[in-house]
């Protein structure tokens, strides 16, 4: 939506002549005399504040009938980590088993509380909740690979064994004694905005963008229907899907070869299914999906079962169209719609 508060305005024209980074993703500001819509720290010449709107959500900007910028690539760029958020992240990669503190991160010169910030924003998590999960990913995998979890909480840094066991519980919703089942989720980012993936150890159950309308919804319901927690977090699926994805954008890939764990009925199934054989560069409509699994009739049906899914894009529902060929809703908004249309015809 557009932003009409000209005192909030007024703080973010002040961002984007600083180009200052906090910023990047929380606002997305288009200037008139350009055509064009930027980020907070995109390198192109500042426009004056006259000349600009600003909008919450490049979907908005795009729907203003701004496009983006070249220089700034906000559509790829606008939820991708600062700076700072890498620096924090490579200090967890390279001591994935210790608990990086507020003290250990101003050491190395970053602000907790810009961190924080971020996380809350982009992942709705504390930084510190983040690397919790991580964590218990590490004991989870340890665990499952004939550890035991005396050895796993001590050389995870647990200075008790209670003390893991209650973190580990708190997480996946059971003892480290026990079997637990987890689903990972991980974001990356796309030219469309990023997403988020989550995986089981069987294949990929969910594969959204993060502004997906209901998303919590879906997240709710795939911890119910697969008895499983979601936790933050890779597997070779995450890994996978966010390769895969990345090819499909840049034009080189057209079919997938992850493979999929999407609980539903057998309804839902198999219209999902017929909406996996929908060609690359062509769509169809709901009418027609219905014969196709021997049911005319259910054609509401159908249409219900295509709005259920929750893997974007591999289980293609963006290449489902009115019959009379308008343009019908999408769960990541018609703008992205329409352009993974275009792409994929552009792309045959």
């Amino acid at each position: 939506m557009k932003v009409l508060d000209n005192e909030q305005c007024d703080v973010w024209y002040q961002a984007l002549l600083e180009r200052a980074s906090e910023y990047t993703g929380v606002f997305f500001v288009g200037v008139k005399t350009t055509g064009v819509f930027c980020i907070s720290v995109c390198r192109a010449r500042k426009p004056k504040r006259e000349n600009v709107e600003f909008y919450k959500d490049f979907k908005a900007a795009l729907d203003a009938g701004f496009r983006p910028c070249k220089v700034c690539r906000p559509t790829e760029n606008a939820h991708s980590a600062p700076l700072l958020i890498e620096q924090a992240l490579e200090l967890v990669r390279a001591n994935p088993k210790t608990r990086i503190n507020d003290a250990e991160l101003r050491k190395h010169g970053i602000s907790p509380e810009r961190v924080r910030r971020w996380f809350l924003q982009n992942h709705g998590i504390t930084f510190h909740a983040f690397q919790r999960m991580q964590r218990v990913n590490i004991a989870l995998q340890e665990l499952k690979g004939g550890r035991t979890a005396t050895d796993v909480a001590l050389d995870n840094g647990y200075e008790s064994l209670s003390g893991f066991g209650y973190t580990y519980k708190r997480v996946t919703g059971v003892a480290p004694t026990k079997q637990s089942q987890v689903i990972m989720i991980h974001r990356f980012t796309t030219p469309l905005g990023p997403m988020f993936v989550c995986a089981t150890e069987r294949g990929v159950c969910l594969l959204e963008f993060t502004d997906r309308r209901m998303l919590e919804t879906e997240f709710r319901d795939l911890q119910v229907l697969l008895k499983a927690r979601i936790i933050s977090g890779e597997n070779i699926h995450t890994r996978q899907a966010e390769k895969e994805i990345g090819e499909y954008f840049s034009g080189t890939r057209q079919q997938f070869d992850l493979l999929l764990d999407a609980p539903g009925s057998d309804f839902q199934r198999s219209v999902w299914q017929e909406l996996r054989a929908v060609s690359y560069g062509q769509t169809s409509h709901y009418q027609a999906l219905s014969e196709q699994i021997g049911n005319p009739n259910a054609v509401r049906a159908v249409a219900a079962a295509n709005g259920a899914n929750r893997i974007a894009i591999v289980i293609p529902c963006h290449r489902i169209i009115g019959k009379d060929g308008a343009m019908t809703g999408y769960g990541g908004g018609i703008a992205r719609k329409e352009w993974l249309i275009e792409h994929e015809r552009k792309q045959r």
